[in-house]
This record gives structure tokens, sequence and C-alpha cells, in this order.
């Protein structure tokens, strides 16, 4: 158990060896080996390669540890593996492959090359991660952790410096952290960007007996990760984050509010909290400084209005999850009536190194009315997709291009979707705008919580808008007039361009029932749900117009609108449309034109998105 800060230092110098090993800081010759230990790659076997390691590396009687940490971020080169301290990067790992791996790398010492990750462009093989181009841009701040150590120990966290922010804001007056996230400019990760520090001061403010501290993680944008990948990967920093938080507001009690969906964030989250409370730093009196706090886990149902914070107050009280008018907003009276501070995922795991490091030093990356970084989801049409952690004020072009590679397939770049369902499509022209809060708002989108789809010409930007305020029909709570039933008129609406049953005044009161809905709806579901109808309407206004007008999608998405399918000279005869045909309508030898029989076709689209040579097109 860790009664003071001093006991605490003592824990550090005790397990920080392996830290610096796993840096590569120290040259021991010991090493060590990384599996990615979370839920993507756990989907691909990772437990077994672990299994592998373990019986292959014993039985070349070698004292080897084999560790599972969070996730590493390039989730297309996943299971990932790493041999430490050289850092040598081996993806897309089989269970078939470990001996090799273990044989060539861990007995002879020499890198195995056929996992190493091959530069599409310069064809070479890469051996360690800060070579590889998906990474050089990166600042890991809230991942600093994820890929880096084991979640499930607490000594691993301790020995990376974990717990060493709580202990100097204990130091500190509750003022004095509260200034410190002031000055670091730190912005609300979970989409609508309200500084930190200034909500923060409102239920400081506050003289209540009681107040509450709850960390939001019902993560419900499709495509979207983050809060998921740090919860499995780094759960300390966001217990600790919550500490201090709390003794900065004065409050002795705190909830994540987590989505019952992710299992094995839930798992870690608990073993954490446990671990914490067992060795002092949550609970009673903590570090000897007489600081109170304890939090527990409450588990979300799936409904996407609950992350907006009044509706997830009312969720934790027992209530149906729908939100409430504001003012009074929670930090004057919250859960229970009680000042509440709530925060995501994100926005908590950095605190703990803005408090270490200073808010000069979070300042000095990112924009000026922009600091630090954020987290992505970066995935869609691109060859590299994954959890990608950027300074703010990149650029559009060096997310999509430098991080994540470039489109898929050659094709060309059409959109990019920032802010999941409440966000907005960019364009072409907009590749080389920088990416932070205030930017992206004025471009008609949105950072929200951190998902990024990008989209190339085979995507239908009316589907796409269709898709999103379905879900939003699907998510609305019902409780105001104008998202319940404003979000079914856009949707219907819609329905109708995709049919070919519209004419183009459908497209102005489709334009008008957006602007209504944003103006009038109760809380920022509603407000932002038209956000991907009115961006595709600015951008790529001349889709819907060919949709009602030509009765045609260019995209060949929209079934209604498809007439036929037509194999031209450019059929090469690789068979992959006929292979992966579901009802076996396309015939051809290969190496000669394929043919479709019309009659069988179920305009399906499999073999016009699939085809790699624009050898199907529609008429």
């Amino acid at each position: 158990m860790i009664r003071s800060s001093e006991e605490l230092v003592k824990r550090y110098n005790e397990t920080k060896g392996k830290i610096l090993n796993r840096a590569g800081l120290e040259t021991n010759g010991r090493k060590e080996v990384l599996v990615c230990g979370v839920a993507g790659c756990k989907s691909l076997k990772s437990d077994t390669l672990v299994e592998r390691l373990r019986e292959a590396i014993s039985d070349n009687g070698l004292d080897i540890e084999v560790k599972e940490t969070g996730c590493f971020g390039f989730c297309e080169k996943g299971p990932i593996v790493k041999v430490m301290p050289e850092d040598i990067f081996y993806s897309q790992v089989n269970p078939k492959d470990i001996n090799e791996i273990v044989e060539s790398h861990l007995v002879k010492g020499e890198v195995y090359k056929k996992k190493l990750y091959i530069n599409p462009e310069t064809k070479k093989a890469i051996e360690t991660t800060k070579e590889i181009p998906f990474y050089k841009k990166q600042v890991k701040i809230a991942l600093r952790n994820c890929g880096f150590i084991n979640a499930e120990s607490i000594d691993e966290y301790i020995g990376a410096g974990g717990y060493q922010a709580l202990a100097k804001a204990l130091e500190m007056t509750p003022q004095e952290v509260i200034e410190v996230i002031k000055e670091s400019g730190l912005r609300g990760r979970g989409g609508g960007g309200f500084p930190t520090g200034i909500k923060w001061q409102f239920a400081r403010n506050n003289e209540s007996q009681t107040k509450y501290i709850i960390c939001n993680a019902d993560e419900g944008d499709p495509g979207a990760f983050m809060d998921r990948s740090i919860l499995e990967g780094d759960p300390h920093s966001v217990i600790e984050a919550m500490a201090i938080g709390a003794y900065a507001i004065g409050a002795n009690f705190g909830y994540v509010y987590v989505r019952a969906e992710y299992p094995q964030a839930v798992e870690r989250l608990e073993l954490a909290i446990e671990k914490a409370k067992r060795e002092g730093l949550l609970g009673k009196d903590i570090l000897a400084t007489g600081f109170n706090f304890d939090l527990e886990i409450r588990l979300g149902a799936g409904a996407f209005v609950c992350g907006e914070e009044t509706a997830l107050i009312a969720s934790i009280e027992g209530e149906r999850g729908m939100p409430r008018t504001k003012p009074p907003f929670p930090a004057s009276k919250g859960l229970w009536g009680a000042p509440t501070i709530i925060n995501n995922v994100e926005t908590f795991a950095v605190i703990p190194e803005i408090i270490k490091k200073g808010s000069e030093w979070f300042k000095g990356i990112g924009t000026k009315k922009s600091s630090g970084t954020k987290v992505f989801a970066l995935v869609g049409k691109v060859k590299n997709t994954g959890l990608i952690e950027v300074p703010m004020g990149i650029t559009l072009r060096e997310i999509i291009y430098d991080i994540g590679g470039g489109m898929l397939k050659g094709r060309k770049f059409k959109a990019v979707l920032t802010g999941g369902p409440s966000g907005g499509c960019l364009t072409e022209e907009h590749l080389d705008e920088i990416v932070d809060f205030d930017r992206l708002k004025e471009l008609g989108s949105m950072m929200g919580s951190g998902g990024m789809i990008v989209l190339d010409d085979k995507n239908c930007m009316v589907d796409i808008a269709k898709f999103y305020i379905d879900f939003m029909v699907e998510e609305s709570c019902g409780k105001c007039t104008p998202c319940r039933e404003g979000t079914i008129q856009m949707y219907n609406i819609l329905n109708n361009i995709t049919s070919g049953k519209a004419t183009l005044q459908d497209i102005d009161l489709l334009e008008s029932l957006a602007e209504s809905t944003v103006s009038t709806s109760l809380c920022g579901l509603g407000q932002t749900a038209p956000n991907p109808i009115l961006s595709t309407l600015e951008y790529f206004k001349d889709e819907y117009i060919e949709h009602i007008e030509d009765k045609r999608c260019s995209a060949s998405v929209c079934k209604d609108l498809i007439n036929e399918y037509i194999i031209t000279d450019k059929c090469t005869g690789c068979t992959i449309c006929a292979k992966n045909c579901p009802v076996e309508c396309i015939s051809g030898e290969r190496k000669e034109k394929h043919t479709i029989n019309k009659e069988k076709c179920i305009l399906c689209g499999d073999c016009f998105n699939r085809c790699p040579f624009d050898a199907i097109v529609t008429r």
C-alpha cells in the first residue's frame, strides 16, 4: 500500500527499470515481447499469439517476458508484435509465424524480415516503429501508454510515471490546479471544445457540500474507438485525472459512465479501480493528504443521446436518458442536484501530463486557440486505418496522405467526414486546411469526439447523408418535437431522392427542415443531427440534382437509380467480380472479358466497388 508521496517515489524507482528498458533507454540486453491485447487484435487471435510466444520462448530455454499491452494504433496491420528494447515492429502476425520470429530474432538475434512492415512507396522493409510513416507525424499524449505498458498492472503505470501528477496536485491548492488547466488552454475532447479549466472553475466556485465528477465514456459514434482504446490500454490515466479533477473542484466521489458494449474496457477499468483502492490511491486520506476520493462504474445501455451530459446524468440517476433544459448547467446543478463536472475519456487522459509538465509545455503543442493534440479514429477508404494522435494544426492532407497513406486502390479522394454523425463533409479544396476546433466549425464541420471517415469517388454523398440521419432518427430520445419529427421528415425526403421519387423543390424543403432542426432542438443531438445534410448540400448539391433530374447515382450506390451494369473493354479477366458475386451472375474465363447476366443481377454493387480497373459501369 502506498501511504505517502515518498512511498510512491520509492515504488516508482523500483518499477521504472522495465519501462526504461521498454523505451530503449537502457541497454542491458534484456528483451521483452509486446503484443497488442485489445478488442480489435483479440478478434484476430492475438491471445493465441501470446500463448504461442510463451510456449516457443520456453521451449528454447529463453528468459524473455511476453506482455499484453494496449492498442499500437496501426490497426490496419494488426495483430502487431514488438520486440523491445530494439523496437522491432512485426505486422499482421499469424500463429504460424511465431516459431520463425522466436528462432530468428530471439534465439539467433536476426530480425525476421518476412513480417516487417513494407513501405508501399519505397517497397522496402522497415524495422522500427519510429521509421514507419504512419507514426512519424504523431505526438502521443493521451495515448502515451497505449501499446507501451501492461494495462492490467498498476506497477507498470507507476513505473511509467503514473500517479506522480496526483501527488504533485495534492501539494498544490485546488485553485492552483485549476489555474494550470486554464493556462494550458485544454478544451474538452468530447466534441464541444469548451475550456476545461473554466468548467472546473464554475464547479469550484459553487459552495455546495456535495459535488461529483463524471467521466463520459459513452462513445457512440459509428467508426469511433478512441475512448475504448484508452480505457483498454491505460485505465489508470483516467482514474488519476479524475482524482485530480475531484480535488480541484472539491468533490469526493465520481462515476465512469461507460458503454456496456465495451466488455474489455469495463473489465480493465474495474481491475484498475480495485488495484488503485488496494494501493491507497483511491479511498480515504490519499497519500496522507486528508483528501478522500472514490469512484464507481455505471454501465450505459447504448443510447447515443446519453453522450449529452444532462441525459447521461439522468441515466445515472436511474431515469430515462433524456436531456434537460440548460441553464442550469451541470457545473451548478447536476447529478442529484449537486454541482457536477463531466469530461470525456481523452480529456482526462491528458490531464496528468499537463500537471507534470506544465501548462506552457501543453500550449507549445497545437494552435493558439486549440492547444495540445487530438486523437482520431481514422477509417474509411484510406490505406492505413487506425487510431492516431496528432498535434492540433496539422492539415487534413497530412492526416490522410502522410499518416493514412493515401486512398485505397488509387481511388480519387472525394470527402472526409469529421465529427461522426454530428459532423460534416469536407472536400478536396479543404485538404490543406488545418484541423482545430474553430477552423473545422467555420468550414461547416466539427471536431466531435474524433471520428474521421475518408470517402472516395465510389461513395454517394446523398446516401451518406441518409445513413447518418437514419442513425439520428433511431437515437433521438423523442423529447423535443424538432428533433423527433424533423429527423424523420429529413430521412423521408432523402429516401425519396435516393429512390428517384423527389422533385427539386424537395431540396429546398430539406434545407429548410435542417436549419429549423438546428436552431430549435433542445440538445446537441438535434442541433447537430442535420450537419451531414447541410454540408453535403453545400459541397455536393450537384449529386442531389443528378439523383432528382437524371434519376441516376453516379457512384452506383442507390439501387433504385441503377439501370444496368456493363463490363467495358477495361476488363482484364481478373475474376475478382465473379468470385465475389453473391448470386453468381458474372461469367467469363480468366484473362478474358466477362459478362453480367442482367436477369440474375440483384444490383448489389459489390462488383462495381471491388473492380480495380473501373471495368464495371452503370447507365
